[in-house]
C-alpha cells in the first residue's frame, strides 16, 4: 500500500485499520437487517445501515487513494436532492413503483462499475490478456444480472404504475427465445475470455441481458408483482456482490451478499404465502388487470347485502372485538389516518381492535406495515397472518378495506379456483364481516370473491377515506 495519505511506516497498520472498520460496518448492516424484520424498530436499522453504508464509503474512498472529490461531490449533491424532492412528494401508494426504480438503478450501477473496470483496464497500463479468467467471468455476472434487473425494474415500475397493462405478455415461443438468450450470453461471456479485448462481445452481454430483462418481467402478471420486486431486489444483491469482485472490494461483496440473500430469503416467504413456486411465478403469467366494473346491482345474480355508516356504527361501537384487514385500496385512498381514527373511536368503548396483516398484501412486502406505521398505529396491534387466524372466530366484526384476494374463501374451498391453495386471512369466519370496496370489480388476480356474497358478509361502496370519513362521524354521535 503507498497511500500518500498515510505516514511513512504505518502502510501495514492501515491496512489493518481499513479491513476493521470495513467489519465494523459489516456487523452494522447486519443488525440494521435484523431491526427491519420488526415495524418497532425498522426506522433505527434503516439508519444504523445508512450509517454504516456511509462509513465504508468514507473508507473505501481513503482506501483507493481517491484525492478528487469534485464528481463525487456533485453526485452526492445531485443525489440527495433528488432523494429529498422524492421523499417528500412520492405518495405511500407510489412506494412499491419507487422500490421497483431503486431496485433497477442498484442493478444498473453493478453493470456500470464492471463495464467501468472493463473501459478503465487500457488505462492502466495494463494489457487485457493480463485481466484473471474469474475476473472476467465476474465482469460478465455483473453486468448480465445487473442488466435483467435494470429493465426488468423498469417494466414492473410500468406494470405498477399503469403505464404498462397488468396483464401477463405472453407470445409462442417466449420460453424457448428466453433460454437462447441465456445460452448466447454464456457463450458470449467463453468469448470473452478468450478475446479480452474485443469490447464487441462485451457490449453484446450488456445488450442480451437487458432483453433478457425485458423478456422475463412482462409475461409476470400484476397478481406477482410483490414476488417479483422481491426477487429484483435479490437480484440487485447478487449484481452488487460480483461488481465487488470485480473491484477487489470487500464491503461490497459482503454487502450485495447480505442484499441478495435477504432479497431472496423474502421472495421465498411471498411465494409461501401466496402458495406458489418461483418457477410458477416467473413462468405462470398469473394475475390480470380487472376488468368490467360492476357496480351492486350488477353482480353476476348473485345476491349482496349493503351496510349503511348508521348500522356499521352500532355494530362496530358494540362489538367486543373488531378486526381491520387493509389492502392496497386503504392505500389508494390515503385512508391509514382515518382508520386510526375510527380504532381509537372503537378503543374507547373498550373494544379490542387488531390489524390483520397478509404478507402479500398491498403491492410490495410489508406495504401495509409502513402504512399503518405512517399512521402511528400502535405496533403491537398488527399481526400477521398464522398470528390472527385463530382470532377471526371470535370476532363480532372484520373491517376489509381494500383488500380482495387475501381474503377470498375460494382459495380455501375451491379445488378449481387459481389461487386454491393460496394461504388467506379467515376474514369469513366472523361473526359479520364488512367489506369497503369502490364496486364488486375483482383484485389483482382477476377472479370473483365469493367472500363478498356469504350470509354474513356487508358491501360498504365507495372511496375507502370517505366511507370510513362517514363511520367515523355515526361513531362520535352515538351517545
Amino acid at each position: 500500500m503507498n497511500n500518500p495519505l498515510v505516514p511513512a511506516g504505518f502502510e501495514e497498520l492501515a491496512v489493518i485499520l481499513i479491513q476493521l472498520v470495513y467489519l465494523l460496518a459489516v456487523g452494522m448492516f447486519i443488525l440494521g437487517l435484523k431491526r427491519l424484520s420488526s415495524p418497532a424498530t425498522a426506522v433505527s436499522g434503516n439508519r444504523m445501515a445508512s450509517l454504516a453504508m456511509f462509513v465504508a464509503v468514507i473508507v473505501t474512498l481513503f482506501d483507493r487513494e481517491i484525492l478528487s472529490f469534485e464528481y463525487i461531490i456533485a453526485g452526492v449533491i445531485v443525489g440527495s436532492l433528488i432523494g429529498a424532492v422524492l421523499a417528500k412528494k412520492v405518495e405511500m401508494t407510489s412506494m412499491p413503483e419507487l422500490v421497483a426504480v431503486f431496485n433497477g438503478f442498484g442493478g444498473g450501477a453493478s453493470a456500470l462499475v464492471a463495464t467501468a473496470e472493463y473501459i478503465r483496464v487500457p488505462q492502466t497500463g495494463m494489457d487485457f490478456a493480463g485481466i484473471p479468467v474469474n475476473v472476467l467471468i465476474t465482469m460478465s455476472i455483473s453486468v448480465f444480472i445487473g442488466s435483467i434487473t435494470f429493465t426488468g425494474s423498469l417494466i414492473a415500475f410500468g406494470k405498477l404504475k399503469g403505464i404498462l397493462s397488468g396483464n401477463p405478455f405472453v407470445f409462442p415461443g417466449q420460453k424457448i427465445l428466453n433460454a437462447l438468450l441465456v445460452v448466447l450470453v454464456v457463450v458470449a461471456t467463453v468469448m470473452l475470455i478468450l478475446d479480452p479485448s474485443n469490447w464487441i462481445i462485451y457490449a453484446s452481454i450488456g445488450g442480451i441481458s437487458l432483453l433478457i430483462g425485458i423478456l422475463i418481467v412482462l409475461p409476470i402478471g400484476g397478481a406477482d408483482m410483490p414476488v417479483v420486486i422481491a426477487l429484483l431486489n435479490s437480484m440487485s444483491g447478487v449484481a452488487a456482490s460480483a461488481a465487488g469482485f470485480v473491484i477487489d472490494n470487500n464491503i461490497l461483496i459482503v454487502a450485495g451478499a447480505l442484499v441478495g440473500a435477504s432479497g431472496l430469503i423474502l421472495t421465498m416467504i411471498m411465494c409461501k404465502a401466496m402458495n406458489r413456486t418461483l418457477t410458477h411465478v416467473i413462468f405462470g403469467a398469473f394475475g390480470s388487470e380487472a376488468v368490467g366494473l360492476l357496480g351492486p346491482e350488477t353482480a353476476g345474480g348473485k345476491s349482496i347485502r349493503e351496510v349503511s355508516p348508521d348500522d356499521l356504527a352500532m355494530m362496530t361501537a358494540y362489538a367486543k372485538r373488531v378486526i381491520i384487514v387493509p389492502g392496497y385500496g386503504l392505500a389508494v385512498a390515503q385512508a391509514q389516518h382515518v382508520v386510526r381514527e375510527v380504532a381509537d373511536q372503537l378503543e374507547k368503548r373498550n373494544v379490542d381492535v387488531k390489524y390483520g396483516i397478509h404478507p402479500v398484501a398491498g403491492r410490495m412486502p410489508g406495504h401495509m406495515n409502513v402504512l399503518l406505521a405512517e399512521a402511528n398505529v400502535p405496533y403491537p396491534q398488527l399481526a400477521d397472518m398464522d398470528e390472527i387466524n385463530p382470532d377471526f372466530p371470535k370476532t363480532d366484526v372484520v373491517l376489509v378495506i381494500g383488500a380482495n384476494d387475501v381474503v377470498n374463501p375460494d382459495a380455501r374451498t375451491n379445488p378449481a379456483s387459481p389461487i386454491y391453495g393460496m394461504p388467506i386471512l379467515n376474514a369469513d369466519e366472523a361473526r359479520a364481516v364488512v367489506v369497503f370496496k369502490r364496486s364488486l370489480n375483482p383484485g389483482f388476480a382477476g377472479i370473483d370473491n365469493q367472500l363478498f356474497y356469504n350470509e354474513n358478509s356487508y358491501m360498504f361502496f365507495g372511496d375507502a377515506k370517505k366511507s370510513l370519513s362517514s363511520l367515523l362521524e355515526a361513531l362520535k354521535e352515538i351517545d
